[in-house]
C-alpha cells in the first residue's frame, strides 16, 4: 500500500537531520517522513536489528513515493549505533557525525525509556533506577543539543525538536513519577534554551504526545480497557498513531515554522485541556 502523500517542505530538501531513538514508534515514523522530504536522515539507537527494520520500512515507503510526482529524490538513511545513556559514547558519536557529515540542520531529541518495565512507584525507586531514567529520558537531550548547537550557529541557524509527554499534565498513579519529572523538565529546557540561542537563528520547540498507538504500546499497554479510558479522555475517538506526531515534528523542522520557537505542541487528540 503506497505511503500517504505527506506535505512537502522544500526548505528540508538536502538538509541534514539527526533523530535519536529512530528505530521504532514515533522515531521511525519521523525518519520516514524526513526521508520523504529529500532530507539526509541520520538516526541513533542502541538496537542494530531494529535499525535494519527501520531502514527497510523507509525504503518500502520511499519506493512508493518515488512513483509519485510529489516525492523529491530520497537520500540514503544513515544509522549510528549508540547507547544514549552512555555520555562519553553519545558525545563521541555526535563528534563523529559532525566530522563525517558537517553541520546538522535539524535535531530531533526523540529517544526515551517508555516500556512498562520502567514504571515503578516512588517507594521502590533506587538511586540506580533514578539515574537510568534521568539518563534515558533527559540527560541525552541536553548533551546532544549541546554537541550540535555550535555547528548550527556556524551554519547560520537550525531547528531542534524535543519530545516531551503529557504524562506530567495528567498525573496518574501508574509508577511514572521519575519519567514524568523528566518529561516536565523537557518543557523548561526547551523554553530556556530557545532564549539562549534565538539570536543565532536556532529554533527550539517541544512536542508532547499523548497516548500513541505504537507497536510497543499495542503489545504492552493498549488493552481494550485502556483504550476505553483513552477515548473517554480524548476529544478524538480514535487511536493516535506515530505519524500524527511525526507530521508536527517535520513541520517544526521546516522553514514553514520559521517564527516558532520556545513553544510546545500537544498531540494528544484533545486529552489535555489546560494551556
Amino acid at each position: 500500500m503506497p505511503f500517504p502523500a505527506p506535505a512537502i517542505y522544500p526548505s528540508l530538501r538536502d538538509k541534514t537531520v539527526v533523530i535519536s531513538g529512530g528505530t521504532n514508534g514515533i522515531g521511525a515514523a519521523t525518519v520516514t517522513l524526513f526521508a520523504l522530504q529529500g532530507s539526509q536522515v541520520i538516526f541513533l539507537d542502541i538496537s542494530k536489528e531494529a535499525a535494519e527494520q527501520t531502514v527497510e520500512q523507509v525504503i518500502s515507503h520511499t519506493r512508493d513515493s518515488e512513483q509519485q510526482p510529489w516525492g523529491p529524490p530520497v537520500k540514503p538513511r544513515i544509522f549510528y549505533h549508540c547507547d544514549l545513556t552512555d555520555l562519553s559514547a553519545l558525545q563521541s558519536t555526535a563528534a563523529r557525525i559532525l566530522d563525517e557529515h558537517g553541520p546538522i540542520h535539524v535535531l530531533v531529541n526523540n529517544a526515551a525509556a517508555t516500556s512498562s518495565s520502567a514504571r515503578m512507584p516512588t517507594e521502590t525507586v533506587t538511586p540506580s533506577d533514578w539515574d537510568f531514567s534521568v539518563n534515558a529520558n533527559l540527560r541525552h537531550v541536553f548533551f546532544l543539543s549541546q554537541a550540535f548547537i555550535p555547528a548550527m550557529k556556524h551554519a547560520g541557524g537550525g531547528s531542534i525538536v524535543n519530545l516531551g509527554s503529557i504524562s506530567w499534565r495528567i498525573p496518574a498513579a501508574d509508577g511514572q513519577a521519575v519519567y514524568a519529572a523528566c518529561k516536565a523538565a523537557i518543557m523548561g529546557l526547551t523554553r530556556v534554551q530557545s532564549k539562549e540561542v534565538g539570536d543565532a537563528n536556532i529554533r527550539i520547540n517541544s512536542v508532547m504526545p499523548g497516548a500513541i498507538a505504537t507497536q510497543r504500546q499495542r503489545e504492552e499497554v493498549l488493552t481494550p480497557e485502556y483504550r476505553a479510558e483513552v477515548f473517554a479522555a480524548q476529544s478524538l475517538k480514535r487511536d493516535l498513531v506515530p505519524e500524527d506526531v511525526a507530521k508536527v515534528i517535520v513541520f517544526l523542522g521546516s522553514e514553514e515554522a520559521s517564527g516558532v520557537t520556545g513553544s510546545t505542541y500537544v498531540v494528544d487528540g484533545g486529552w489535555v485541556s489546560d494551556p
